[in-house]
């Protein structure tokens, strides 16, 4: 497993836009819900200040369908 810096949520956004992520809608509370049409992957995004936890990170990161190293290409 390769190693997970601490990402803030314009960060995650950032990464998301470039491997092809829209917003799509916001959910329940602070978070938001990420789409790709050409994957058809869908993944949900805090939107909390400060550094995102890893376990969540990695979850998004999970539900995105991209290795960590391609995330963070």
């Amino acid at each position: 497993m390769s190693h997970l810096p601490g990402l803030k949520y314009r960060e995650i956004v950032k990464r998301l836009r470039h491997h092809g992520f829209v917003f799509d809608r916001s959910a329940k509370g602070s978070h938001e819900i990420w789409f790709n049409a050409v994957t058809r992957k869908r993944t949900t995004v805090p939107r909390h200040p400060g550094a995102i936890p890893k376990g969540t990170l990695r979850a998004i990161v999970a539900q995105t369908g991209l290795s960590v190293e391609e995330f963070l290409s």
